[in-house]
């Protein structure tokens, strides 16, 4: 999507951001730093003091973020038309409230929402604060790759036909892979049963400003979709948009969710970085994301062609993956003997950093920002490792890794729902001494970055075991208390 017309050129909240910065005044309100008269000398230091003459509160002229009527509601208007929505509201708590409040102005207490397993873990902060209940589908696999795809249109209409009650799907699109599944499927039969797609689309803020990227959430027909801003555009971190179209999503609700979950003193820093993010995509989008998809070839075609690494591509006629976000680049280092672990560490000391390194693999982020400086720098680093670690026979991956979606590792028994179960009373108990019991933690294994355990779930000896050998492969368990997995949280009986 590029525009032409000259609304676009505006950016309404940055400009009156500036003016306030620069109009010279005694400051008697918060922020206690006055303009940057009180801050640390350290700070200044690092960041300079300009920053914070425009670190302001909620003046009249900045207008209100939960009941916008200004420089805001006009910046938020000119999102959804730059984005493709009918509602735009700008976020300050990043993608994460977002998605809960997509869940929270959706679903209430006892309501049943359709989601992958892999969803990300503010959607069962979202599960948490309404008290809705979860119908879990699981995403399509890949063994060979030991990488989590799309949900499928077929398992959501599997889920919808054993619980037509449901109130909402949501999906992820696209991964953390940047694999893409058929929104456009999902959302016709969401809409069949009356009921709305949520798209956590945190990773695809860009694909409405270019031909060659996958096609937006929204103009395949989802009804909200979540978008991190600051993740792959040019917003600052922690900013995000919540967009919506339709009429099966109350955007009063939405308004409502977000009063809730966002603050009451949101950062215009923050908030301007959207208003100007939001113009340059618009502006010059298609021109940025042409120069960025170059380079993103020329790093996969090259790193394609050293010895022992291989590049994740598309996949035709793959359940869960109908396209891939060419931006994402993810490597497989297991061809060298290494896991994307050690492969990171020996990466960051040649000034390389992956945005993910999982057993296999190490995923990065090609975006408006890098530079042919930054690809060269990639090249040269994975040369290097190649010349130091000689292609070797792949790591002998456990089978239980090779057969996660058709084995009984998750349980699926949720005796409590996850709010219950959250607001139970705990305790810890040793790993060993745990299963049968109710799960009152998250637990997420990386790779592959499903949820093996969610509050509210019975603790099964099949998933300690997983879990356990994950660990043992070189792999991280996130979302509870002890990542060791000595220990768990268990709803106490």
């Amino acid at each position: 999507m590029q525009f032409t017309n000259t609304s676009q050129t505006r950016t309404p909240l940055l400009d009156a951001l500036r003016d306030c910065a620069k109009k010279p005044h005694a400051a008697f309100y918060a922020p206690g730093h006055k303009r940057g008269v009180g801050i640390p000398q350290p700070l200044a230091e690092l960041l300079g003091s300009a920053v914070f003459r425009a670190d302001l509160p909620e003046l009249p002229q900045l207008d209100n973020l939960f009941a916008p009527e200004g420089a805001i509601l006009e910046a938020q208007q000119l999102a959804a038309e730059a984005f493709g929505a009918e509602h735009t509201w700008f976020l300050v708590n990043g993608s994460t409230c977002g998605v809960m409040a997509a869940i929270l102005a959706t679903c209430g207490a006892g309501d049943k929402i359709i989601l992958p397993r892999n969803v990300h873990q503010s959607a069962i902060a979202g599960l948490i604060l309404s008290g809705a209940i979860p119908i879990f589908v699981n995403p399509e696999y890949d063994p060979v790759l030991d990488i989590a795809h799309s949900i499928t249109p077929d398992s959501v209409a599997d889920a919808l036909k054993q619980h037509p009650d449901a109130k909402a799907v949501m999906m992820v699109y696209p991964t953390y892979y940047g694999v893409c599944g058929d929104v456009g499927a999902i959302a016709t039969l969401a809409h069949q049963h009356n009921i709305p797609l949520l798209v956590d689309e945190a990773h695809g803020p860009h694909f409405a400003f270019h031909p060659n990227l996958p096609p937006s959430a929204l103009s395949c027909g989802a009804d909200l979709a979540v978008q991190s801003t600051h993740k792959i555009l040019g917003a600052m971190t922690q900013s995000a948009m919540l967009h919506v179209q339709g009429t099966k999503v109350d955007i009063d609700r939405v308004s409502k969710a977000l009063q809730l979950l966002q603050s009451t003193s949101p950062s215009y820093l923050l908030l301007a970085s959207l208003d100007a993010a939001r113009q340059q995509i618009a502006l010059h989008g298609e021109q940025l994301l042409t120069r960025t998809l170059q380079l993103a070839a020329t790093a996969k075609a090259k790193i394609s062609q050293i010895p022992g690494l291989a590049v994740l591509e598309p996949v035709a006629a793959t359940p869960g993956f109908v396209n891939l976000d060419i931006t994402r680049l993810t490597v497989t280092v297991s061809g060298l003997g290494l896991t994307g672990f050690d492969a990171d560490e020996i990466l960051a000391q040649h000034g390389v950093i992956a945005e993910l390194p999982s057993l296999q693999h190490l995923t990065f982020i090609i975006s408006l920002g890098n530079t042919q400086v930054d690809i060269d720098n990639l090249v040269q680093a994975f040369i290097t490792l190649s010349k130091e670690y000689q292609p070797a026979i792949k790591p002998k991956i456990n089978k239980k890794l090779e057969n996660i979606i058709n084995s009984n590792i998750y349980s699926n028994i949720a005796l409590i729902s996850p709010r219950e179960a959250f607001f139970s009373a705990s305790e810890t108990l040793s790993v060993e001494k745990s299963c049968t019991h109710i799960s009152a933690e998250l637990v997420c294994p990386y790779p592959p970055g499903i949820p093996v355990l969610m509050p509210g779930e019975v603790i099964t000896p099949e998933a300690i075991d997983y879990l356990q050998q994950i660990l043992a492969l070189g792999g991280s368990i996130t979302g509870c208390s002890d990542p060791s997995l000595k220990t768990l949280k268990v709803v106490r009986q």
